[in-house]
């Protein structure tokens, strides 16, 4: 049996919540919109890079997501130890370039993790919480606008990457 992305179900999220709130549903909505995006592809399909030279595909962005969310939630943010998702000697586009197949399940399960990590990272905290970034304080606020500006473009990433794998387009 070949694996396939499951179907997801975005959350609709509030227009009027807390600002916390409010951050956390936009981002839970991108973050879902990513993998409707693949929702119904193999394997094969989400390593698919249709638009060349581009490295560009579905799991790529998977991968680089994952990274993203490790790298600013936990690295940065909580000063966690955890590992690089991709070790540093491998590029800093590993997460595009070496794409197999083979991993895309893995890959897909790891980012839905990643996320409950992310989320656990930021529980209890304010969004005025500060920490240092390159010698330069910054706010857990400016984690959350950030990360929703990288799917929010990713996400736009995703929807022409999956036209030209089958012709899907919406939403």
């Amino acid at each position: 049996m070949t694996w396939r992305a499951p179907a997801v179900e975005r959350p609709a999220g509030s227009l009027t919540a807390p600002e916390r709130s409010l951050l956390q549903g936009y981002l839970d909505f991108y973050r879902t919109t990513l993998l409707f995006k693949c929702a119904g592809l193999t394997a094969s399909q989400l390593a698919e890079r249709p638009s060349p030279p581009s490295n560009l595909s579905l799991l790529g962005l998977i991968r680089h997501l994952t990274k993203v969310e490790r790298i600013w939630f936990r690295i940065h943010f909580a000063a966690d130890p955890a590992e690089p998702v991709f070790p540093l000697e491998l590029g800093k586009d590993a997460d595009f370039e070496l794409i197999d197949p083979a991993d895309a399940e893995a890959a897909y399960n790891g980012l839905i993790e990643e996320w409950k990590l992310s989320d656990e990272a930021a529980a209890g905290h304010s969004l005025d919480e500060r920490f240092t970034f390159k010698d330069t304080e910054s706010t857990l606020r400016m984690i959350y606008i950030h990360l929703i500006g990288e799917y929010a473009r990713h996400c736009g990433h995703a929807d022409l990457v999956r036209e030209q794998l089958d012709g899907t387009t919406g939403a």
